[in-house]
């Protein structure tokens, strides 16, 4: 080999070296800009995670107020169903209980009138224009659904009779009524005016 080949393996194998030189900084360029990349998603991973952190938090403090939002609108539907019923029961006992204010003021009346019907007379004009007007309310009590209770013969009901006081009968049985002093009313199962009795042999 001359001098002259040698000149130009040297002269070949320098822009290699060169070469190789020049490659090594972008090669390193590279990996910075690679760990410049992973430093630069760290900090937006954090940011996502804060965000995901605070929409939870959102979440459950929604969750938790559509909760209480129920529970009070439960209370209040129910709160509200019991007026209903107390305030339907209130108007279906007003009637009822208005109705047997206005009998009692008029049962005096009907005491007299029976009193004055089974009075001795001679007047027959009398008479007649008092037992008129007692069957007249008596027609206007039986419209208005009132029953007269006149237990006398039958065996003692404390539900709609008073034991005003006690005989002995040998030709009744026990526990009936031996006489009616003053008659009772009732409106269906409701009692305007317990009968007064006497009760035979209780």
């Amino acid at each position: 080999m001359n001098s002259e080949d040698i000149k130009e393996e040297k002269a070949e194998g320098t822009p290699e070296e060169e070469t190789s030189t020049e490659e090594a900084p972008a090669e390193e360029a590279a990996e910075v800009a690679e760990e410049s990349d992973v430093t630069e998603e760290a900090p937006e991973a954090a940011e996502e995670d804060d965000e995901l952190t605070l929409l939870k938090k959102e979440n459950d403090d929604i969750i938790k107020e559509l909760a209480d939002l129920k529970d009070r609108y439960q209370r209040l539907a129910a709160e509200y169903d019991n007026f209903r019923k107390r305030t339907q029961k209130e108007k279906a006992d007003i009637y009822p209980d208005a109705m047997v204010a206005a009998i009692k003021e008029f049962l005096p009346m009907a005491d007299n009138f029976e009193r004055a019907a089974s009075a001795e007379t001679t007047d027959e004009k009398y008479k007649s224009g008092v037992m008129m007007i007692q069957n007249q309310l008596a027609d206007a009590f039986k419209k208005l659904g009132v029953e007269i209770i006149d237990p006398k013969g039958e065996e003692f009901d404390p539900k709609f009779e008073d034991a005003v006081t006690q005989i002995v009968d040998e030709n009744l049985g026990d526990n009936v009524v031996a006489e009616v002093y003053q008659k009772g009313y009732r409106r269906g199962d409701k009692v305007i005016r317990p009968a007064m009795v006497a009760v035979a042999n209780c």
